[in-house]
């Protein structure tokens, strides 16, 4: 495990670059964030938005999401994997979000993974980005991440995320999630890392680190 030190160290870096990090999915309200999030396992952020471009200015709430049926909601996000179940559960964690939270999205994790569809990552997503909740997300670009600056040495998504809220700085964790996905989707790729143009380079152990030309 990394000293807390070059931890600090890290964070510093990624914050001077990006002091502002976001989430990429498009949403305008809680409701439109959680089916982004649900559709998003599996799938790019970028074919969630553009499945969700058009859906979401018909259904942007568990009522007119209801209203427009199952049916006409799997053609909005047929080109998105596993669209059936997860139109399913959209339309399950619609009718409870109707009948336990009067139409609201619950600011509180048990309840939001009692929801059809949600688990402890998806509940993470939402508390940190819309309830603005110290949540880290742990998909695999950040469990990968953690693994690779030293950061974690956990074998399961919620060990990774424990040793983060542990080690990572107080004051960083909120913006966190945001920059271990964001390095993991462009810059340290899990097929090929970007060494070259890494910003955390010199705190790298890894053994398929890219030598420098």
């Amino acid at each position: 495990m990394r000293k807390k030190s070059e931890i600090l160290k890290i964070m510093e870096i990624f914050n001077k670059l990006n002091p502002d990090p976001k989430c990429e999915l498009n949403f305008h309200n809680a409701y439109t964030l959680l089916v982004a999030v649900v559709l998003s396992a599996q799938t790019t952020d970028k074919g969630v938005n553009k499945a969700t471009a058009e859906l979401f200015k018909i259904a942007d709430t568990p009522q007119k999401m209801l209203n427009l049926g199952i049916d006409e909601l799997k053609k909005h996000i047929k080109s998105i994997g596993l669209y059936n179940n997860k139109a399913k559960n959209i339309m399950l964690l619609s009718q409870e979000l109707l009948a336990k939270y009067k139409g609201e999205v619950p600011h509180n994790r048990e309840a939001l993974e009692s929801l059809a569809g949600v688990g402890r990552k998806t509940a993470n997503v939402v508390l940190n980005v819309w309830f603005n909740e110290a949540a880290l997300a742990v998909d695999t670009h950040v469990m990968r991440i953690s693994h690779r600056l030293g950061f974690s040495d956990g074998k399961n998504p919620l060990a990774v995320e424990k040793d983060l809220l542990k080690n990572l700085p107080e004051e960083y964790i909120k913006k966190a999630n945001h920059w271990l996905v964001l390095f993991g989707r462009y810059t340290c790729k899990a097929q090929k890392p970007d060494c070259k143009i890494c910003p955390v380079k010199q705190f790298c152990r890894s053994k398929d680190k890219t030598a420098e030309k």
